[in-house]
């Protein structure tokens, strides 16, 4: 199967499991009126409460209320940083039903067994998937970029299996919902000349007006970027280094640090836009919405392009162990709404990308599509979610299409085999 992404062809192999799927669906879809539920669960569903944890990026109030308005169930959304996360997931299994969390969390959460395989010929779209998730490549050229690639872990051998697949199957680990590809944000009129590459976060022209983020399997990513771009360290893979890599990496950090590099580190969203806009920090670690929040301030700011490529991100959701009957019915049909569109034009007007770009498109104008998805200058003003002008007329949105960007990612955050080595000298760095 050949399909276009942002004008691009993409090709999707479809997998001899998906044979069957749609009938399988419609018959789960009965006749219900609550978008496919059949009528036997839409007599209950309105006393379903599901409880769905993650991190903020994704753990947002609109979709609760979205979801009560079209599904009739309730659900319950607990926002943590992606620590906590992964740490709640594994030692408080009973304290939540969907797990919303990051693939190189998943890494270290499913082995566990407190998720239960997904089988996806009950996801209505599994086939119009972005195959980043699938084959973990964005087209069939395209090399698969180090680091744990989604795909790595987004599929089991079985339903009861805890072992991550080499290959796509029937049961899947996460149905994936949001992802992009991260950079640097700088601020245009205070850096003084052009910044094109990684190790611009440690060039001393920036001394003191730096900052980095403080959450350490990410922190190391864009560190390893960096120390790569200077020609400082090489790396067999950046997303899982040997000790002496590591080592390497930690102590380039600590002698910029010890020089005064580092202005700041932060943890939050809050506090990225808040150093950036205050011209406190000048370059940065960013995150795409938080430059659009400081440019939304009236403040110059870009999520700029760099020469060595991006490093990606990327989120789904799991459903808990425990989860069946009417609860497991519920559950099911909100990762399929999820996928339908609404939520994913959502997630895309926040600069993030959605992963069936197909039905997001349906819920988005045009113009707004031109923009996010085709690098198409906004024929006017471009709206956040809420309403909020986030870009003027005119504008392009940084690093261009989501064909040139998510094209362009050298790496994905990660989980390494010497984590605990690695989180323990990164907070030698912190503390340095």
């Amino acid at each position: 199967m050949t399909k276009s992404i942002a004008g691009k062809p993409i090709a999707v192999s479809r997998r001899q499991i998906l044979k069957g799927a749609a009938a399988a669906v419609g018959a789960a879809a009965g006749s219900g009126a609550i978008t496919g539920f059949p009528t036997i669960w839409a007599q209950n569903i309105k006393t379903v409460t599901l409880r769905q944890f993650g991190t903020g990026v994704s753990n947002l109030n609109a979709f609760a209320d979205k979801v009560k308005e079209d599904l009739g169930f309730t659900l319950q959304m607990t926002a943590l940083d992606s620590d906590a996360v992964a740490q709640r997931a594994v030692t408080q299994p009973k304290s939540y039903d969907i797990a919303d969390i990051e693939y190189w969390i998943c890494k270290k959460i499913f082995p566990a067994g407190v998720l239960q395989p997904m089988d996806v010929s009950r996801i209505r779209y599994f086939d119009k998937i972005v195959p980043i998730f699938v084959t973990g490549k964005l087209n069939p050229a395209s090399a698969i970029a180090q680091g744990t690639a989604p795909h790595s872990v987004g599929f089991v051998e079985g339903k009861d299996s805890k072992t991550f697949a080499k290959q796509p199957t029937q049961w899947m680990t996460l149905i994936p919902t949001i992802y992009n590809a991260d950079t640097l944000g700088i601020r245009p009129d205070l850096v003084g000349r052009p910044v094109t590459s990684w190790k611009d976060l440690l060039d001393p022209a920036f001394k003191g007006k730096a900052s980095i983020l403080n959450i350490p399997s990410i922190g190391i990513m864009d560190a390893a970027m960096v120390c790569e771009a200077m020609g400082a360290v090489t790396y067999g893979d950046k997303g899982n280094m040997t000790k002496e890599e590591i080592d390497k990496t930690i102590r380039i950090l600590i002698e910029a640090k010890k020089a005064g590099q580092f202005r700041s580190f932060w943890k939050s969203f809050d506090e990225s836009v808040n150093l950036m806009a205050s011209g406190e920090v000048v370059v940065q670690s960013m995150w795409s919405p938080a430059v659009a929040a400081v440019r939304a301030k009236g403040i110059p700011c870009v999520y700029q392009p760099l020469k060595e490529g991006y490093r990606a991100w990327g989120g789904g959701l799991g459903l808990a162990k425990h989860l069946s009957g009417l609860e497991l019915e519920a559950a099911y049909e909100y990762i399929n709404w999820y996928l339908s569109g609404w939520a994913g034009a959502y997630l895309n007007r926040q600069g993030y990308y959605s992963a069936v770009l197909d039905t997001a498109r349906q819920h988005m104008s045009e113009d707004e599509w031109g923009f996010w998805m085709e690098g198409k200058p906004a024929q006017k003003d471009i709206l956040s979610p809420e309403g909020k002008v986030m870009e003027k007329a005119g504008a392009v949105r940084d690093g261009g299409s989501f064909y040139d960007r998510m094209g362009a990612v050298a790496c994905w955050n990660a989980v390494m085999d010497e984590d605990r080595y690695m989180v323990r000298k990164w907070n030698e760095f912190i503390a340095a």
